[in-house]
């Protein structure tokens, strides 16, 4: 297995030109799974994590999340990126001490959003995002600095769909030390080339929750770097579940599982 200085080397050079996608596992079993179909990267998703423990999206303590970034990054022989949400604090210094920890980890990237937790003021002033993104930076450098940064602008999914004011927030974030740049929830061609076009040289990476229409060859060619799914993968598996609950408990049927995996081609592809 490649050591984790390696990891966070390959996911630097995945950055630097082209584009990959990297979706996002919540336990080990999709961490294996996903690296032996020859996703270059993973990321974790903190939706999908909470829900596979009964809790709510956002309702995983910082210690919990540790613990299982930590998990996914043994288990894996290709970079894991952190969703690690607001970084587990509001004030800089709070963000830059859970910084410090995540990257003890072993992961090879993070990601900070500017989500304040409450919609009644989704997000945080500029100034103090800002801030925060700066303490997160200071921190991996701190730590050697090898750990890839990511800053998000969550407007768009947050009640704010701003494109100009998002596009504000992300020149922001580079400037305070942010490598990658992202903006959940944009779609359009449109929106997705002037994102590109405003942080260019740095990467941006686009999330895709769901149908769309958009390839892997139409991102690539918008400028994008990096494609993640965040819960959408967590999402479909739940979706699965809840389909063929719903016709067992209504209707007594069992023909939702009519598409289930084999549990052969299962353990094939877990054996290695």
């Amino acid at each position: 297995m490649p050591t984790t200085a390696e990891k966070r080397a390959t996911f630097r050079r995945l950055h630097q030109s082209g584009c990959f996608v990297i979706p996002n596992p919540w336990d080990i079993g999709g961490v294996r799974y996903l690296q032996s179909m020859g996703f270059k990267a993973l990321a974790s998703t903190s939706a999908g994590f909470a829900w596979s423990i009964g809790k709510a999206d956002g309702g995983v303590s910082r210690d919990v999340m540790l613990a299982h970034l930590a998990e996914l990054s043994a288990a894996a022989d290709v970079p894991v990126n952190a969703d690690f949400e607001g970084g587990y604090a509001h004030e800089p210094d709070g963000v830059a001490e859970s910084v410090r920890l995540c990257v003890a980890t072993g992961v090879s990237g993070l990601s900070i959003e500017d989500y304040t937790g409450d919609m009644k003021k989704a997000l945080y002033d500029l100034d103090l995002a800002v801030a925060r993104m700066k303490a997160a930076r200071a921190a991996i450098d701190k730590a050697g600095g090898d750990v890839l940064l990511t800053g998000r602008a969550e407007g768009f999914i947050r009640g704010q769909p701003d494109l100009e004011a998002t596009i504000a927030r992300l020149k922001a974030y580079s400037a305070a030390g942010a490598d990658c740049l992202y903006a959940p929830g944009i779609s359009t061609h449109e929106q997705i080339a002037a994102v590109v076009k405003a942080v260019a040289p740095k990467p941006v990476n686009l999330l895709i929750g769901g149908p769309s229409e958009l390839s892997v060859a139409d991102i690539t060619g918008l400028g994008v770097r990096r494609i993640s799914i965040g819960g959408a993968l967590a999402r479909a598996a739940w979706g699965g579940v809840m389909r063929t609950m719903k016709l067992i408990a209504e209707g007594g049927s069992f023909k939702g599982f009519t598409d289930a995996a084999p549990g052969g081609d299962i353990n094939k592809a877990l054996r290695g």
